[in-house]
């Protein structure tokens, strides 16, 4: 027979394991929430591109200027998941940013850790995608490998 003490320890030594457990499992969960609102942040940014691109083609066809604003209800993506609310607004943010630190080199990560989106890749990944849409369109400059800046007017 096994002794009540013996008993009772293994029962702590299972607790202590399995709460360890759950905080990890808990902070896992966050880090692949936050991972899955930039996958959703991006994918609209990119069918929205391709919205874009779409009405430009079939502009010519019709003979009526392309509206380069309008996306095809095809492509819009359902934001009821809140993931748009919180990832929505990157651009802005990251503009918002840059106004404030004026006219310095910036890395990309530390564009992410000041919007408090430095926790996983897939965060800083969204910031370094949206930081290249914006040297795109000339709203940034990349300064070096991995810098950025406000561009010069």
């Amino acid at each position: 027979m096994v002794s009540a003490s013996r008993t009772a320890h293994s029962i702590e030594v299972t607790t202590e394991g399995l709460q360890e457990e759950l905080v990890r499992l808990r902070i896992q969960k966050q880090a692949l929430e936050r991972e899955l609102a930039a996958v959703v942040a991006h994918l609209d940014s990119v069918q929205r591109a391709l919205g874009a691109l779409a009405g430009v083609l079939a502009a010519p066809e019709a003979g009526v200027p392309a509206d380069e604003h309008a996306v095809p209800a095809a492509s819009r993506t359902d934001r009821d998941d809140g993931a748009h609310k919180r990832y929505g607004g990157l651009t802005e943010q990251i503009m918002a940013y840059f106004t404030k630190v004026g006219d310095v080199d910036v890395r990309a990560r530390e564009v992410a850790a000041a919007l408090d989106r430095d926790t996983d890749s897939g965060s800083i990944n969204a910031v370094r995608s949206t930081l290249d849409r914006l040297v795109a369109s000339s709203r940034l400059q990349r300064a070096g490998r991995g810098l950025y800046r406000v561009g010069r007017s």
